[in-house]
């Protein structure tokens, strides 16, 4: 790289690749600003300059506004807070509309959401819905018999917030021939009554596909539509990256490949690649040639996702103990061996690997296999990921950081409502309820935390997160002084994991997650000073603008 001769104008700057030989100047300044930079070596600046996709100056309004040149676009910021571009690093695009059951109550509010939603639909079709969780039923048993009453002769299937339970009624049931006869599937199980009849309620993807396979899947053009109505919300949220944690369906591939080839992405994407213990040479081979093949600045694929278990909520977490209401233990989808076998070929193959482990059992596995992997074929360069880990064991910490393991948490997973206060902290007992989503602990203990929103699982307001694991509180400030709040952290740490920390985990922080020259240039600009205020702060601030590499992906019209 040659070097650049650096007028006096630039002077001061951290670097600068801007000022040139031609007197055109960076493409564009922003300036009188409060950026928070996330890089240590210069954490505070007024003013960045772009040109093309790059940040290429950092620093105070003189410094920056001395680089203009004549086709220089200047922008006052009017001294709003700046900060690089929320990261999600795990969630997942909705495959398909379905009704919205999030905070339903009741069987009733669920019962008639989903017959507002069926007005559109042929009365032929599947319904379907998403977002509901075991405590709108009585005695937070669902059953067949809510959906069958309204629903008699068209089959439905529900998903629950977490997407780990199904609850389908008669109908969808008799249509999959499931019945008293048909066998838990491996890695699943039919909820039954005592004689052996289903009660609707499925646990875990193996049972759930027994009934969800038989719903024709979107058209292309259906799915990409959602994605663009996604993307334009996520980007008005001030996301300019998302981490797809799940390989997506043939259709989602063929709408972000239309997307990337018109030029509509308004994220940069990473999509998993599938983890099964039938990957041999040729099938990572492939993995690795999908990954070469997209390393553009937009798109890209590379990480193999895996299941250990399922969540507290459902009773299918793996745990070390037993759940305190008398479940049993969980379900673990792998046993050690088959697992280490796999992890150990995807590593020597060279293939970043991440790992849904939510209870402390599952957790300690996939550290487990991790460490195995490294004695094998040594440690490389993989980033290896545990996700959720939302219960792990206190001694498992300190492993994240010695065998170089990303921490892939998600902020608003600690969200103290209903569901986590009557359903998963009973499930678990006063003493690993007080350890769950330990954010604190962890950072205290050496890892690297990636936030993310598991999106549709919840809300994917990079704000929003970033309130929950700094309060660890609802919206309306209860439970007084946070649930647990030993684990609480604060914004400047979140606001980290939202940025490096998920561009760390996606192996991009030499060009994502800080604003320094060199650096892509994508930042959000805020209506309120969420590092200075309180956290109610974070509630306030609404997005002003999003650039992505250089353009606007989303501006509010209060920004002039």
């Amino acid at each position: 790289m040659h070097r650049v001769q650096i007028p006096n104008a630039c002077v001061g700057l951290l670097l600068v690749v801007a000022c040139g030989p031609t007197g055109e100047g960076p493409d564009r300044i922003v300036h009188n600003a409060l950026i928070w930079t996330g890089d240590s070596a210069n954490p505070e600046a007024q003013a960045l300059a772009i040109t093309g996709d790059r940040i290429v100056a950092v620093g105070t309004d003189a410094e920056v506004r001395a680089l203009r040149g004549r086709n220089t676009r200047m922008e006052d910021l009017g001294g709003h807070r700046v900060v690089p571009g929320f990261h999600d690093a795990h969630m997942h695009f909705p495959a398909r509309r379905t009704a919205d059951l999030t905070d339903a109550a009741s069987p009733e509010e669920i019962l008639e959401r989903l017959g507002a939603f069926a007005v559109d639909l042929p009365t032929d079709a599947w319904l379907t819905g998403r977002g509901w969780t075991p405590v709108a039923f009585p005695e937070q048993r669902p059953h067949r018999r809510y959906l069958d009453d309204a629903f008699p002769d068209r089959p439905v299937l529900i998903t629950d917030r977490d997407g780990h339970l199904a609850l389908a009624n008669t109908q969808a049931l008799a249509l999959a021939e499931v019945s008293a006869a048909t066998p838990d599937p491996a890695g699943g199980v039919i909820e039954r009554e005592a004689d052996g009849t289903p009660t609707g309620l499925l646990k875990e993807g193996a049972a759930m596909r027994l009934v969800s396979r038989l719903i024709p899947p979107p058209g292309i053009d259906e799915v990409y539509a959602g994605l663009m109505a996604e993307m334009h919300r996520m980007a008005a949220l001030g996301l300019t990256a998302v981490q797809v944690a799940n390989a997506p369906s043939d259709a989602l591939a063929q709408a972000l490949n239309r997307a990337l080839e018109v030029d509509s992405l308004r994220l940069r994407v990473r999509v998993a690649v599938p983890f099964t213990a039938s990957a041999h040479d040729s099938v990572i081979t492939r993995y690795l040639s999908m990954h070469r093949a997209h390393q553009g600045p937009y798109l890209r694929y590379g990480v193999a996702k895996g299941m250990l278990d399922g969540t507290v909520d459902g009773g299918t977490a793996a745990m070390l103990e037993p759940f305190a209401t008398g479940e049993g233990s969980g379900l673990p989808m792998w046993d050690q061996e088959e697992l280490n076998r796999t992890v150990a070929r995807y590593h020597a193959g060279g293939i970043q690997v991440q790992l849904h482990a939510i209870g402390d059992r599952a957790i300690r596995m996939a550290l487990d296999a991790f460490e195995h992997a490294q004695r094998v074929s040594g440690p490389g360069e993989r980033r290896h990921r545990v996700e959720h880990l939302e219960v792990p064991a206190p001694a498992d910490l300190p492993r994240f950081a010695a065998l170089g393991v990303v921490a892939s948490t998600q902020a608003i997973f600690v969200t103290p409502d209903a569901t986590t206060l009557t359903n998963y902290a009973p499930k678990l007992g006063p003493e690993r309820a007080a350890r769950a989503m330990p954010f604190r602990s962890l950072d205290d203990a050496g890892a690297i935390q990636a936030f993310g929103s598991d999106y549709p699982v919840f809300p994917v307001s990079p704000l929003l997160g970033i309130y929950t694991a700094v309060t660890r509180q609802l919206p309306d400030g209860t439970p007084a002084g946070g649930w647990y709040p030993e684990e609480r952290i604060s914004v400047e740490v979140a606001l980290r994991h939202y940025t490096w920390g998920s561009a760390y985990a996606a192996v991009r922080e030499h060009e994502l997650g800080r604003l320094a020259p060199g650096m892509l240039a994508d930042f959000v600009v805020l209506s309120e000073d969420i590092l200075r205020g309180p956290p109610t702060t974070l509630l306030e601030a609404a997005v002003l603008l999003t650039v992505m590499g250089g353009r606007e992906t989303y501006r509010d019209p209060a920004l002039r």
